[in-house]
């Protein structure tokens, strides 16, 4: 008599995420479609925080539009305001001191280090690792303070005008001997943060093979930044921005683009955010920091792209009698939380919530309706 074999059912199930949820650090919404705990597809809904930044821009006067950039992204503020004033610049061919350009790398770069470690923070916390989790927190605070003391705020410092920086944000003597020795500190810390992370077997082997995006579907889905490259794909605008024509620095990548590869990345990246810095306070030019010998007028669409956080960012905006006209702004973010359901599928439900923190989102207000991003 023939043995019977035993009928497996397949359970498939719906799981709905957000717009708020633990897992999901910005307000969107995903829907995971499982069957036995593997993820087979995944939708995402984007838009749900929606202001029309470019929309209140039309109109204003362009050092008011600037400043309000700020507001897209309390992450990346300094970005948004810098790549704004970068437009206009260059649309009106403003030349900017060499040492308004040093202080904004050193600006950039804090940005960036503070953005990867709250990435690094998060991550460690989705994964159950406290310690990690607060030790980075406890390096970002450093980052934070710098930031406060350089511009004045923790969030939105206005540190970037029209012609270079602002006068409040100079550096003296004092602030770039601490910058330099906060950077040891820093230095210090995330060495002993990667050894023991990759020292850990048990934490290797829940993000090793996790949330995989191939390289070949990154680059057709224009993914950009560190997700990019995490990919194995060695592009990094910063190689291509006059502003960072007089610093050496490494474009960090990994092989594999799962989240393994995309927590290294970062915390890689951070070695060379902090080897930037420390090039801008050694060789930074005496000088003023803010050209206001120039005229206003009217100008063409002008573009700009400038390597953020999390890639690439564009402004794009037309000046007449001094307003901003036909703005449009693009964060990396809109490319790269497309590839989230890519990189979702054939993973533990359990597991899978951590392909969240590496599309790293943070959205735009944008006065263009987007309603679903489909495979």
């Amino acid at each position: 008599m023939d043995e019977k074999v035993p009928r497996s059912n397949i359970i498939e199930t719906e799981i709905p995420m957000g717009t708020v949820h633990p897992a999901a650090l910005e307000p969107y919404r995903v829907r995971f479609f499982v069957e036995d705990e593997i993820v087979q597809e995944a939708e995402i809904t984007i838009g749900v925080n929606h202001r029309g930044i470019e929309r209140i821009m039309e109109g204003l006067p362009v050092e008011k539009a600037n400043a309000l950039t700020e507001k897209i992204c309390g992450i990346c503020s300094n970005s948004h305001i810098w790549n704004s004033c970068r437009t206009a610049e260059m649309g009106l061919g403003i030349e900017i001191p060499e040492r308004a350009k040093y202080i904004r790398v050193i600006m950039g770069e804090l940005e960036r280090l503070h953005s990867h470690f709250l990435y690094l923070a998060h991550g460690c916390e989705v994964l159950s690792h406290e310690t990690f989790s607060m030790r980075i927190f406890y390096m970002r605070e450093i980052v934070m303070e710098l930031l406060a003391m350089v511009g004045g705020n923790r969030v939105q410092y206005g540190c970037s005008v029209l012609g270079g920086v602002r006068p409040r944000c100079d550096l003296d003597e004092a602030k770039l001997l601490r910058i330099k020795n906060d950077m040891d500190a820093l230095e210090e810390g995330l060495t002993g943060f990667v050894e023991r992370f990759l020292a850990d077997s048990i934490l290797l082997s829940r993000v090793t093979g996790i949330g995989v995006l191939p390289q070949k579907q990154a680059i057709e889905l224009a993914v950009t930044g560190p997700t990019l490259r995490a990919t194995g794909v060695a592009r990094d605008l910063r190689t291509t921005m006059f502003e960072y024509d007089d610093f050496d620095f490494n474009v960090i990548t990994q092989p594999d683009g799962d989240v393994k590869s995309n927590l290294i990345m970062r915390a890689l990246e951070s070695f060379e955010s902090i080897k930037l810095i420390r090039q801008a306070i050694a060789n930074i030019p005496e000088g003023k920091v803010i050209n206001r010998d120039w005229e206003m007028f009217d100008t063409d669409i002008t573009e700009s792209y400038i390597e953020v956080p999390r890639g690439t960012l564009y402004h794009s905006y037309a000046l007449e009698s001094g307003r901003v006209r036909h703005c449009i702004i693009r964060t990396p973010s809109m490319a790269n939380i497309g590839a989230m359901q890519y990189a979702c599928i054939g993973d533990q439900i359990t597991d899978a919530q951590l392909c969240i923190v590496q599309c790293d989102p943070c959205f735009t207000c944008t006065d263009r309706a987007i309603e679903i991003v489909r495979r």
